[in-house]
């Protein structure tokens, strides 16, 4: 494809863009969703990243001009991707309102519930491997005991991770964040 023709195809693919963000109502982006390496624009408005895209097809429209041909293949890729991204960014809107990331309340304290017993469940584990490690003989069998003892508090660990996790959750949505 010539020079003129692919900046006249992504200038077209720009327009459609736009047209897409203005009929969504320039949907806010709840976090950054890009590759830093693609985007430097680090806004949440999609109009914020498609005036980068826009920004781009000036630079390679005049690397073209001063007949830069690695600046302009290196700008027509970059273009691309970028006009890749947020066209999946905005295809992928829809879904993003209908199924939102966070759970219902009720799903958090469930989760809590449960690993809160997994805590509980954990600690008893842990117990009984270190009374079972007091009244072993056996070297072998102590090294074992010890082995798991190490596994079992690890899962606590981040089980306890978890439980503070959930519960700065639930703090959040009480306080209305």
């Amino acid at each position: 494809m010539h020079a003129s023709q692919l900046i006249t195809a992504l200038g077209a693919r720009l327009d459609e863009l736009a047209a897409r963000i203005d009929a969504q109502g320039h949907p806010l982006v709840q976090q950054f969703r890009f590759d830093p390496l693609l985007f430097s624009a680090r806004g949440n408005r999609l109009q914020d990243y498609l005036s980068e895209n826009r920004a781009t097809l000036s630079h390679l429209t005049s690397a073209v001009e001063q007949g830069r041909t690695e600046r302009v293949a290196w700008l027509a890729q970059r273009l691309t991707d970028q006009v890749l991204a947020l066209s999946r960014e905005l295809a992928t809107q829809n879904l993003r309102h209908e199924h939102p990331a966070s759970a219902p309340a009720e799903d958090v304290y469930v989760r809590l519930a449960e690993h809160q017993d997994y805590e509980r469940r954990l600690l008893a584990m842990i117990r009984d491997r270190e009374s079972l490690c007091t009244v072993a003989n056996d070297l072998a069998c102590t090294r074992q005991l010890q082995q798991e003892i190490t596994a079992l508090e690890g899962r606590l660990m981040r089980c306890r991770q978890a439980l503070t996790g959930l519960e700065y959750q639930i703090e959040r949505r009480e306080r209305g964040e």
